[in-house]
């Protein structure tokens, strides 16, 4: 199983749980697991971290590999990405703000290569926003958010050494 992580995971890891400060064992997770073909994200999301902080430095180190790009076989998904969210009751203000973001490519990319994706966005019945949880649901996609994703995984992070 391979998962691919929203803008999100990344921002709330770094500004939250794991801050490159107190926990660089999950960024070094996450890079492990990248090498081991199971944890990334599309280029897309990349471009949503470019603010000027740690965390922007960290993803353009690494956006040669954990950041790939949209391929032929997503870009025909992403017909059936824009075709379900069309055709769902969505206000087109909704539809039209969702296409324009990394979250439609996202999901398009797991669904063309059969990945999870992993996000802090939970399902809403709304028409006035598309969730990524909706729609993943309505597609057929796993979608997780990042704690399940750590702990189908066993991520382990703990405490070396000398810890009081």
């Amino acid at each position: 199983m391979a998962y691919l992580l929203d803008a999100n995971v990344f921002i709330q890891a770094s500004r939250l749980h794991y801050g490159f400060d107190f926990c660089p064992a999950f960024w070094d997770w996450l890079e492990r697991e990248n090498r081991n073909g199971k944890v990334f994200s599309i280029r897309q999301i990349l471009d949503e971290l470019l603010a000027p902080d740690d965390l922007t430095d960290w993803a353009r180190n690494r956006g040669d590999y954990l950041f790939k790009l949209v391929d032929n076989d997503a870009m025909e998904k992403y017909i059936d990405v824009v075709n379900w969210v069309q055709t769902n009751g969505f206000k087109s203000i909704a539809v039209s703000t969702f296409m324009q973001v990394a979250d439609s490519y996202l999901i398009a990319y797991a669904l063309a290569h059969e990945h999870t994706v992993v996000t802090h966005e939970v399902p809403a019945n709304t028409l006035n926003k598309v969730k990524i949880p909706n729609v993943c649901t309505g597609l057929g996609i796993d979608c997780i958010n990042p704690f399940t994703m750590l702990r189908r995984e066993g991520a382990n992070f703990v405490l070396s050494g000398n810890a009081a």
